[in-house]
């Protein structure tokens, strides 16, 4: 999210529309409709509600348009602030730029971070799911998955005792979860042959959220 798609999202709002809103940026509707698609995507809930030859601004639309245009009206002032630094920057200057950083702390950062932890939660599944495959093959070529005793490690460091083994079966180390933390491997499983897993974020086992275990 940038400046410009709260520019769009206030035009929208005031001009009751895409066309007319349009109109006052000089761009084609179809850039300010996309515009606004791009920051109900990154912000994870709809602003407005398309009706016929109508949109009508959702409860979040109301919200954030008090917000964007508190920080509209603050990065202009800035912009002239930095336009004239000969002149230097009084308090007040200084204050409304703290005051544009915390603004958008408040309103980005919470969707920010709840991303990154969506992120983090599907490379986890995203590594349980190659790591798993990889033990498939381990076991296709010596007719058994790895002990527990043996671990992930068998697949890329031939045990002693396995003379069917045909790996490395990853093209690098057995990887840690996403939380810096090794997976869990037993065998045999709870539900399959093999239980695979990370504890989340707390590394514990149960969990809820970020914290919640992530298994095979």
């Amino acid at each position: 999210m940038d400046i410009k798609d709260l520019q769009f999202f206030v035009a929208v709002y005031e001009a009751n529309g895409f066309t007319r809103a349009s109109q006052q940026l000089h761009t084609v509707q179809s850039n300010v409709s996309a515009r606004i698609s791009d920051l109900e995507q990154f912000l994870g809930v709809a602003l407005f509600e398309r009706q016929y030859r109508r949109i009508v601004p959702t409860e979040n639309a109301e919200r954030l348009y008090q917000h964007a245009k508190s920080l509209l009206a603050s990065f202009a002032l800035t912009k002239e602030v930095i336009r004239q630094p000969e002149e230097g920057f009084t308090l007040i200057e200084l204050l409304v730029v703290v005051v544009i950083i915390g603004l958008l702390a408040g309103f980005v950062a919470p969707r920010y971070f709840s991303q990154v932890g969506k992120s983090e939660v599907g490379v986890a599944k995203a590594q349980i799911d190659a790591l798993q495959k990889a033990l498939d093959t381990y076991r296709l070529d010596t007719g058994h998955y790895p002990s527990t005793e043996l671990g992930l490690a068998a697949l890329v460091t031939k045990p002693a005792s396995e003379p069917r083994w045909s790996g490395p079966y990853l093209r690098k180390d057995v990887p840690l979860d996403p939380w810096g933390k090794p997976y869990v491997y037993k065998v045999p499983g709870e539900k399959g042959d093999f239980d695979l897993l990370s504890y989340g974020k707390d590394g514990q086992p149960g969990g809820t959220g970020e914290s919640a275990d992530i298994t095979n």
